[in-house]
Parts: structure tokens; sequence; C-alpha cells
């Protein structure tokens, strides 16, 4: 029998042994895992050419003399860029026919009046060419002032809208604002009956060489449509200037809402500036040809 202190030494052994013995190979612990932090979209939502585009267009804004602002608005994001003095109330020309006509079409559809072929014709002149004979006509027969003004500020969004103070209340003596016009079209592209919104996408598409400038000037390619105005006014001094207005839209399914209006300084002013300089504009942010091709439409 071993005696306990030989036992001892026997379980000893092995114990030191496996205390001096060099560990098993082993694989290497993994490297951790790169940490990948997600970058900010350097251009969210419009995507970076297009708000190079916009930086560019903002830059050709504060060059101009006088007060120029513009609205564009993508309706299938619902992005909104805005450029220059989008809020500024000038006077809008014809453009105001636009909203004239909407009614008047609108009316039709309720059965609440009867539209002869005269009164169509009067209605294409106003989209066409800009009629003024006819629009005057038109105005004379149907339009109820007050009642005009309060549709278009609470049901078409033209909330800065009024006729202006000292002038008879009738279609061509308005002031509003771009971003009021911008409201104007994206009530016809999404809230009018969609037999009143093919209307008026043919008649904007279709427009007369008088009109075809402002929105126009995004190119053949995005088939814009518009409806413009134009007229010498006088500023607070009465110093008259050209004032220009554009409203429309660019695109497949006329997905870009675009309104803009120009206040030329008088020192610095011509019809043909004012048109031209409203054009390039547009053609800018679409990415079109500068100078744009647009047509100096003849005085009223």
């Amino acid at each position: 029998m071993r005696s306990l202190r030989t036992l001892a030494v026997v379980l000893l052994v092995p114990v030191l042994a496996a205390c001096g013995a060099s560990p098993a190979p082993s694989q290497a612990a993994p490297a951790p895992a790169a940490v990948v932090t997600p970058t900010a979209d350097p251009c969210p939502q419009w995507g970076c050419e297009q708000q190079s585009r916009f930086a560019a267009a903002s830059t050709f804004i504060a060059a101009k003399k006088g007060h120029l602002g513009i609205v564009v608005r993508d309706r299938v994001t619902g992005a909104v860029w805005r450029g220059g003095e989008p809020d500024f109330r000038i006077w809008a020309g014809s453009v105001p026919k636009l909203a004239f006509a909407l009614s008047l079409k609108q009316d039709e559809a309720a059965g609440k009046l009867s539209l002869d072929a005269d009164a169509d014709r009067d209605i294409d002149g106003m989209l066409s060419v800009s009629d003024n004979n006819a629009a005057d006509e038109l105005w004379g027969w149907f339009a109820r002032p007050s009642a005009q003004m309060t549709r278009w500020r609470d049901t078409y969004g033209m909330s800065t809208a009024s006729y202006v103070d000292g002038f008879p209340s009738a279609w061509g003596f308005v002031k509003c604002s771009a971003q009021d016009l911008a409201n104007l079209m994206s009530y016809i592209l999404d809230k009018a009956d969609p037999r009143l919104r093919s209307f008026f996408v043919d008649r904007m598409r279709t427009v007369g060489r008088p009109q075809q400038w402002g929105v126009w000037g995004a190119g053949a390619d995005l088939h814009p449509g518009v409806k413009d105005g134009w007229s010498v006014e006088a500023d607070d001094n009465g110093n008259g200037h050209w004032i220009t207005a554009t409203v429309g839209f660019v695109g497949p399914d006329e997905r870009y809402v675009v309104a803009a209006m120009y206040d030329r300084d008088p020192e610095h002013d011509s019809k043909e500036a004012a048109v031209h300089g409203i054009t390039d504009l547009i053609a800018i942010v679409f990415g079109a040809t500068v100078p744009a091709p647009a047509v100096v439409p003849p005085d009223d």
C-alpha cells in the first residue's frame, strides 16, 4: 500500500506537468466588425443635379433688379422649392384669366350657368392668346366680383390675392404672389374634376405664340403648359414698369407645378428683359438652353 506521501507526489506530477505545458494552439479572436455610419443624403428630395440647378437659379435671381420670385412643386414627392420673393405681391396681368375660366367651367358643370358657343370661344381665346376683349365680355356677362375673389382665395388657394384699390374689381386689376399662382395650378391638377383637369391641361399645352414664354422655357421635351400675364404698371412713385407672370406645369403627367412673377425695376426696364428674364429663370431650373427661346408678346 502506498503511503499518503507517495500518493501525493504521484498526483502532483501530472498537475505540474499540466501547469508548465504550453497551451494548445487555438484560432485567433476575430477582428471587431467595422462600424458603418450611414451618411446623410447630401441632396435630399430633389437630387444633387436638381439642387445644382436651383443654386444656379438663385444666383440668377440675385443678379436681377426688381422683385422676382418662383415656386416649383413636385406633385409626386411633395417637395417644394421657393426662390427669390415668392410671397411678394405684384400686379398679376392676365394670369387671373386662368382662375376666371376655371370658375366658369366649374359653374357650367354644376348646372349653375350655360355657356354658349360664343362663350366657349371667348374662354379658348383667354387661354390660348390671352384675349383681353374675350375676358372683358365674359366678366361682364358672368362675374360677381366679390364672390369671384372669395372663391379664388378660399377654394383655389390664392390666399393673398385681391383687387387693387382705386381700380375696378375686375380680372385685370388684381395683385397676387407666385405662391398664389402655384396654389391655383395645384388645385387644377390635384383637386378639379378630371374632365376639367384634362380640358385645362390641353389648352395650356397648346397656347398661341403670344404665350410661348415663361414656363414654356422649360423646353418642348418636358411638354410644358402655361398661362402668362404681362402689363405696364406704376410703382408707388408713379414710375411705369413691366410686370410678367407665368404659371403652369412641366414634365410627364404634369409632375411639376411652376409659377413665377417678375416686377421689374423702372430704371432697368423693358418688355423684352421682363419676358426673357422670367423665361431664362425657368429654363435654368429645368436644365434647358439659356438664353431660352421666347416670343415677346405684343403690347396690350
